[in-house]
């Protein structure tokens, strides 16, 4: 049953994935996000995330090269079903997706591991995008 709500999930996500793409897509290229701004967005995140050299997972997983890497994939990490099932099914973290992902994330990928009620404001949105794009992978 479980796997049933999940599979119908991915499904729902795929179409949410290329509506937001066409949609978004233009949308967060007219108004880009501040990384510098998204820094201090960023510190919402911290308690949970990791960013920068030396990263490493905590709570939530390291955040390092986010932008472009498929879903459920960080090395040692125990993600939720939900997450590693997005991710074998294709969904890729691109700025778009991540937008409304972050938007409310429990709404956009239900029963994620991710306690957090999600960045109301689209700016906000766009500036830890921003910020997070500055990590590369290692």
């Amino acid at each position: 049953m479980k796997h049933l709500c999940i599979d119908a999930w991915l499904k729902t996500l795929a179409v949410a994935v290329v509506a937001s793409s066409t949609l978004a897509g233009p949308a967060l290229a007219q108004q880009a996000g501040n990384a510098q701004e998204g820094a201090e967005v960023f510190k919402k995140c911290r308690s949970c995330h990791d960013v920068g050299p030396g990263a490493k997972n905590k709570v939530g997983p390291l955040l390092n090269g986010i932008v472009g890497r498929k879903a459920g994939t960080i090395e040692g990490f125990s993600y939720s079903e939900a997450n590693k099932a997005a991710g074998a099914k294709g969904l890729v973290w691109t700025e778009e997706v991540m937008f409304k992902y972050l938007e409310n994330p429990l709404a956009f990928m239900p029963a994620n591991k991710m306690a957090f009620a999600g960045l109301k404001d689209e700016q906000d949105r766009k500036d830890v995008i921003a910020y997070l794009k500055t990590f590369e992978a290692k």
